[in-house]
Protein backbone atom coordinates (compact mmCIF):
# COMPACT_ATOMS: atom_id res chain seq x y z
CA UNK A 1 0.00 0.00 0.00
CA UNK A 2 1.31 3.41 -0.99
CA UNK A 3 0.34 6.84 0.29
CA UNK A 4 -0.72 8.95 -2.70
CA UNK A 5 -1.52 12.65 -2.78
CA UNK A 6 -3.64 14.01 -5.63
CA UNK A 7 -3.48 17.75 -6.39
CA UNK A 8 -6.25 18.74 -8.82
CA UNK A 9 -8.50 21.79 -8.89
CA UNK A 10 -11.36 19.69 -10.33
CA UNK A 11 -12.83 18.07 -7.20
CA UNK A 12 -14.84 15.51 -9.18
CA UNK A 13 -11.77 14.23 -11.03
CA UNK A 14 -9.73 14.21 -7.81
CA UNK A 15 -12.41 12.23 -6.01
CA UNK A 16 -12.78 9.73 -8.87
CA UNK A 17 -9.02 9.19 -9.11
CA UNK A 18 -8.82 8.87 -5.34
CA UNK A 19 -11.52 6.19 -5.31
CA UNK A 20 -9.82 4.25 -8.12
CA UNK A 21 -6.52 4.26 -6.22
CA UNK A 22 -8.19 3.36 -2.90
CA UNK A 23 -9.92 0.44 -4.64
CA UNK A 24 -6.46 -0.62 -5.86
CA UNK A 25 -5.31 -0.83 -2.23
CA UNK A 26 -3.61 2.53 -1.71
CA UNK A 27 -4.17 5.25 0.88
CA UNK A 28 -5.15 8.37 -0.96
CA UNK A 29 -6.04 11.99 -0.25
CA UNK A 30 -6.50 15.06 -2.39
CA UNK A 31 -6.20 18.82 -2.36
CA UNK A 32 -7.39 21.42 -4.86
CA UNK A 33 -4.39 23.75 -5.18
CA UNK A 34 -0.64 23.71 -5.59
CA UNK A 35 -0.25 25.75 -2.42
CA UNK A 36 -2.24 23.20 -0.39
CA UNK A 37 -0.27 20.34 -1.94
CA UNK A 38 3.00 21.96 -0.81
CA UNK A 39 1.63 22.34 2.74
CA UNK A 40 0.56 18.68 2.83
CA UNK A 41 3.84 17.23 1.56
CA UNK A 42 5.72 19.45 4.01
CA UNK A 43 3.84 17.79 6.87
CA UNK A 44 3.74 14.22 5.54
CA UNK A 45 5.70 13.02 2.53
CA UNK A 46 3.58 10.82 0.22
CA UNK A 47 5.01 7.87 -1.70
CA UNK A 48 3.85 9.42 -4.98
CA UNK A 49 2.01 12.56 -6.07
CA UNK A 50 -0.55 12.79 -8.87
CA UNK A 51 -0.34 16.43 -9.94
CA UNK A 52 -2.67 18.38 -12.25
CA UNK A 53 -0.58 20.36 -14.71
CA UNK A 54 -2.95 23.32 -15.09
CA UNK A 55 -4.29 24.70 -11.80
CA UNK A 56 -5.07 28.32 -10.89
CA UNK A 57 -2.57 29.97 -8.57
CA UNK A 58 0.50 27.77 -8.40
CA UNK A 59 0.37 25.56 -11.50
CA UNK A 60 1.36 21.92 -11.38
CA UNK A 61 4.50 22.59 -13.40
CA UNK A 62 5.50 25.40 -11.01
CA UNK A 63 4.94 23.12 -8.01
CA UNK A 64 6.89 20.33 -9.70
CA UNK A 65 9.84 22.67 -10.26
CA UNK A 66 9.65 23.73 -6.61
CA UNK A 67 9.66 20.07 -5.56
CA UNK A 68 12.68 19.26 -7.74
CA UNK A 69 14.61 22.25 -6.32
CA UNK A 70 13.86 21.27 -2.73
CA UNK A 71 16.58 19.39 -0.81
CA UNK A 72 13.81 17.60 1.09
CA UNK A 73 11.59 16.55 -1.84
CA UNK A 74 13.92 16.42 -4.87
CA UNK A 75 13.27 12.68 -5.32
CA UNK A 76 9.50 12.61 -4.67
CA UNK A 77 7.86 10.61 -7.50
CA UNK A 78 5.39 12.79 -9.42
CA UNK A 79 2.92 11.76 -12.13
CA UNK A 80 1.43 14.69 -14.04
CA UNK A 81 -2.33 14.52 -14.45
CA UNK A 82 -3.94 16.81 -17.01
CA UNK A 83 -6.67 17.43 -19.56
CA UNK A 84 -4.19 19.23 -21.79
CA UNK A 85 -3.37 17.44 -24.99
CA UNK A 86 -0.37 17.38 -27.18
CA UNK A 87 3.18 16.17 -27.13
CA UNK A 88 4.34 19.63 -26.05
CA UNK A 89 2.50 19.39 -22.72
CA UNK A 90 3.85 15.93 -22.03
CA UNK A 91 7.38 17.03 -22.91
CA UNK A 92 7.06 20.04 -20.61
CA UNK A 93 5.99 17.80 -17.71
CA UNK A 94 8.78 15.28 -18.26
CA UNK A 95 11.34 18.07 -18.69
CA UNK A 96 10.20 19.62 -15.39
CA UNK A 97 10.87 16.29 -13.66
CA UNK A 98 7.70 14.18 -13.79
CA UNK A 99 8.13 10.41 -13.86
CA UNK A 100 5.02 9.85 -15.98
CA UNK A 101 2.02 11.59 -17.54
CA UNK A 102 -1.69 10.64 -17.37
CA UNK A 103 -4.28 12.34 -19.58
CA UNK A 104 -7.81 13.16 -18.41
CA UNK A 105 -10.34 11.72 -18.81
CA UNK A 106 -8.43 8.73 -17.50
CA UNK A 107 -8.94 5.00 -17.78
CA UNK A 108 -8.94 3.52 -14.24
CA UNK A 109 -6.78 0.53 -15.25
CA UNK A 110 -4.28 2.78 -16.99
CA UNK A 111 -4.08 5.10 -13.97
CA UNK A 112 -3.43 2.25 -11.52
CA UNK A 113 -0.88 0.61 -13.81
CA UNK A 114 1.06 3.85 -14.27
CA UNK A 115 1.08 4.47 -10.52
CA UNK A 116 2.24 0.87 -9.96
CA UNK A 117 5.02 1.34 -12.52
CA UNK A 118 6.29 4.48 -10.78
CA UNK A 119 6.07 2.79 -7.37
CA UNK A 120 7.92 -0.30 -8.60
CA UNK A 121 10.79 1.86 -9.82
CA UNK A 122 11.11 3.56 -6.44
CA UNK A 123 10.65 0.40 -4.37
CA UNK A 124 14.21 -0.79 -5.08
CA UNK A 125 15.68 2.62 -4.37
CA UNK A 126 17.26 3.27 -0.96
CA UNK A 127 15.29 5.21 1.66
CA UNK A 128 15.07 8.97 1.04
CA UNK A 129 17.94 11.10 2.29
CA UNK A 130 18.09 14.86 2.04
CA UNK A 131 20.05 16.22 -0.92
CA UNK A 132 22.97 17.55 1.12
CA UNK A 133 23.57 14.15 2.75
CA UNK A 134 23.14 12.30 -0.56
CA UNK A 135 25.71 14.53 -2.29
CA UNK A 136 28.17 14.24 0.61
CA UNK A 137 27.92 10.43 0.59
CA UNK A 138 28.18 10.11 -3.18
CA UNK A 139 31.25 12.37 -3.28
CA UNK A 140 32.95 10.44 -0.44
CA UNK A 141 32.95 13.35 2.03
CA UNK A 142 31.13 11.18 4.56
CA UNK A 143 31.07 7.44 4.75
CA UNK A 144 28.07 5.19 5.14
CA UNK A 145 27.21 4.56 8.78
CA UNK A 146 28.46 1.24 10.09
CA UNK A 147 25.76 -1.41 10.24
CA UNK A 148 24.37 -1.89 13.72
CA UNK A 149 25.57 -5.00 15.44
CA UNK A 150 22.96 -6.99 17.32
CA UNK A 151 23.40 -6.96 21.07
CA UNK A 152 23.17 -10.23 22.92
CA UNK A 153 22.14 -10.25 26.53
Amino acid sequence: MAHILIADDDELIAELASQVLIDAGHACGWVTSGEDAWKVISKRRPDVMLLDQDMPGMSGVTLLRKIRQSPKFYDLPVVMFTAMSGVEDESQAIYAGAQDFVRKPFDPRSLTSRIQRVLSKTRDRPQHTDLKTYLARSSGLISEPAPRQPRFI
